[in-house]
C-alpha cells in the first residue's frame, strides 16, 4: 500500500522535531611523512543544517562523492564528527560515548547500502535479526526466534528461512533481511543508505513499497539516501540536495520538482526522463554542466557551484551563500535563484568561466543528434582510416600513370634483343680493335697489358729459331765483350 504524499506531509506537518543538525562537519585528515603529520584534510561533509520531523521521511540526493553516506553515518554515531551538533528528541548526541549510546540504538537504526556485506555469512538469519535483541538485553514477548519469525514475515519473508545462510537469498532477499534487523527493536528513525540501489527494477519497487507500508504501520521516521529522483519522489515528503559537502536547497517534493530554485537543482531535475509516451516531443531544456566535481580536499571559495554554474558572478566566487528561506518551507543557498528575483543584482557581471560552464541544449536537437549519431561515427571513422596512408601511399591517379608508363613484356623483350650484339657485330669489333691496336703506338708491355697477344703460327717459330746465334757465336762474342772497357760488369749482370 502506497501512502498519498498530502497525507504524509500533512501528519508530518504538526510532528515534533525528531532530529536536528547544526553546522555538521566531518574532515578526513591526510597524513604523510615518516611522523605521520597532517598536510590537509578532506571535507566531506562541511556544514550541514537540517532537520527532520517525526513521522516524515527526508530524501537526500547528490553527485557521488558529495557526502551523503558519511552525513548518515554521523547521524546514527558510527563516525565520529569533526565539529556541529546532533540533537535527537532534544539531546545532544553529539560526543556520547558507546556506553551512552547504547540505549540511543532502539531508537536509531541503519539500513546499508550493499545487502551482500552487511551481512555475516557466517552466521544464520536467525543469529543476524536476533543480534539486536541479545546485544541489547531484550527479551521479547513469546521469545526471540518467534520474534524473528514474525519480522521474517513482515518484510514478505518465509519464516522457515531462520536456519538459513545469506548465500542461499537473492539481493533483494537479502536487503528485506536488512530491513527487519533494522526493526528487530521498533526504531523511531531509520536511516538508509540507497537501500534499492544494488537491486533490479522490480525488486526496487517490492522494497520500496514495503518501506512505505512500515512507516505507516509502525510509525517510522525515514531519512533515505538515494541516487535515483524517481524513487526518492516516490518515497519522500522533504528533498535536501546535496553539492560537495554542503545543503544547497532544502524543499518539499512538489516545489522541488516543479520550481527548483537553485541552478544545480535546476541540472538534475533536467536529467529526469519524462516516462510519458504523449510528451516524448515536447519541447524541454536540458542542462549539460561542463567539467567534474572539484576536489573535497581543496574545495572553490565562495559558492563551490560557482565554477559550474551559468549564472555565476564575482559575488558567487568571493562570498559563501546562507541557505536562507526564500519561499515558505524552500530553502536555498544561492545568491541567484531560479524563479526568483537576484539576490545581488548589483554583480550583473558573468564570471568568463561561467559562460562557458554549462550550456542549454534543446530536446529537438538531442533527438535529431541521437539519429544521426552513428552514420557521423562511421563517417569519422571512414574519414580517419583514409588519412593514415594518404602520406606513405601514392593517389589513385599516380598509381594509373606509373601503370601506364610500365612497358609490356613484349617491350621488354624487344629491348633486350635490340641491346644484345649479333654475331656479324661482335667479328666486325674485334677486326677493329686488331687495327687499332696495329695503328697505335704504344709498343710491348704497353700493348701486352692493353690487350692478351695472340700465339705466334709455325712459321714464325721456325723463322725464330733460325734467326737465333749458334753456341759458337756466343762464345767468340765473348771475349770481344770482356775487351771493352767498362763492360765487364754489365756482362756479368747480364
Amino acid at each position: 500500500m502506497t501512502i498519498p504524499a498530502q497525507a504524509k506531509s500533512a501528519d508530518s506537518a504538526d510532528g515534533e522535531i525528531l532530529l536536528k543538525v547544526s553546522g555538521l562537519k566531518r574532515h578526513f585528515p591526510i597524513k604523510k611523512g615518516l611522523l605521520q603529520r597532517q598536510v590537509g584534510a578532506v571535507h566531506a561533509v562541511d556544514g550541514i543544517d537540517f532537520e527532520v520531523r517525526a513521522g516524515e521521511t527526508l530524501g537526500v540526493v547528490g553527485e557521488s562523492g558529495c557526502g551523503k553516506s558519511t552525513m548518515g553515518r554521523l547521524i546514527t554515531r558510527l563516525d565520529e564528527p569533526t565539529a556541529g551538533t546532533i540533537e535527537f528528541e532534544g539531546k545532544d548526541i553529539t560526543h556520547l560515548g558507546v556506553s551512552g549510546m547504547r540505549p540511543m540504538r532502539r531508537d536509531v537504526q541503519m539500513v546499508f547500502q550493499d545487502p551482500y556485506s552487511s551481512l555475516n555469512p557466517r552466521h544464520t538469519i536467525g543469529t543476524i535479526v536476533g543480534a539486536p535483541f541479545r546485544l541489547q538485553g531484550v527479551e521479547p514477548e513469546g521469545g526471540i526466534k518467534k520474534e524473528v519469525q514474525r519480522l521474517l514475515s513482515v518484510v514478505g519473508l518465509n519464516p522457515e528461512h531462520y536456519n538459513r545462510y545469506p548465500h542461499e537469498f537473492s539481493g533483494g532477499q537479502r536487503q528485506r533481511i536488512g530491513i527487519a534487523r533494522a526493526l528487530a527493536l521498533k526504531p523511531k528513525l531509520v536511516v538508509a543508505d540507497e537501500p534499492v540501489s544494488a537491486l533490479d527494477v522490480s525488486i526496487q519497487a517490492q522494497v520500496v513499497n514495503l518501506m512505505d507500508d512500515l512507516q505507516e504501520e509502525l510509525g517510522l521516521t525515514y531519512v533515505i539516501i538515494a541516487h535515483d529522483l524517481s524513487v526518492v519522489r516516490h518515497v519522500s515528503d522533504r528533498i535536501a540536495v546535496m553539492y560537495l559537502g554542503k545543503m544547497v536547497e532544502i524543499a518539499d517534493r512538489t516545489s522541488l520538482y516543479e520550481a527548483p530554485m537553485h541552478p544545480y537543482t535546476k541540472a538534475l531535475m533536467s536529467a529526469v526522463p519524462i516516462p510519458d509516451p504523449k510528451r516524448r516531443g515536447a519541447k524541454s531544456d536540458r542542462i549539460l554542466l561542463r567539467g567534474d566535481v572539484p576536489s573535497p580536499i581543496s574545495p572553490p571559495s565562495g559558492c563551490r557551484f560557482h565554477t559550474r554554474c551559468w549564472k555565476a558572478t564575482e559575488i558567487c566566487k568571493t562570498t559563501e551563500p546562507q541557505l536562507l528561506e526564500l519561499r515558505p518551507g524552500q530553502r536555498v543557498a544561492c545568491h541567484h535563484p531560479e524563479n526568483f528575483a537576484d539576490q545581488a543584482p548589483q554583480d550583473t557581471v558573468l564570471l568568463t568561466a561561467a559562460k562557458e560552464a554549462s550550456e542549454l541544449v534543446p530536446e529537438a536537437v538531442l533527438e535529431e543528434s541521437a539519429e544521426t549519431s552513428a552514420a557521423v561515427a562511421a563517417e569519422v571513422a571512414e574519414t580517419a582510416a583514409a588519412k593514415e596512408p594518404e602520406a606513405e601511399k601514392p593517389s589513385v591517379a599516380e598509381v594509373e600513370k606509373a601503370e601506364a608508363e610500365k612497358p609490356s613484356v613484349a617491350e621488354v623483350e624487344k629491348a633486350e634483343v635490340a641491346e644484345k650484339p649479333s654475331v656479324t657485330e661482335v667479328g666486325e669489333t674485334k677486326a677493329e680493335k686488331t687495327e687499332a691496336a696495329e695503328k697505335s703506338p704504344v709498343t710491348g708491355a704497353g700493348v701486352a697489358t692493353a690487350e692478351t697477344p695472340e700465339k705466334p703460327s709455325a712459321a714464325e717459330v721456325e723463322k725464330a729459331e733460325a734467326e737465333k746465334p749458334s753456341v759458337a757465336e756466343v762464345e767468340k762474342a765473348e771475349p770481344e765483350a770482356a775487351e771493352k772497357p767498362g763492360t765487364g760488369k754489365a756482362a756479368e749482370e747480364k
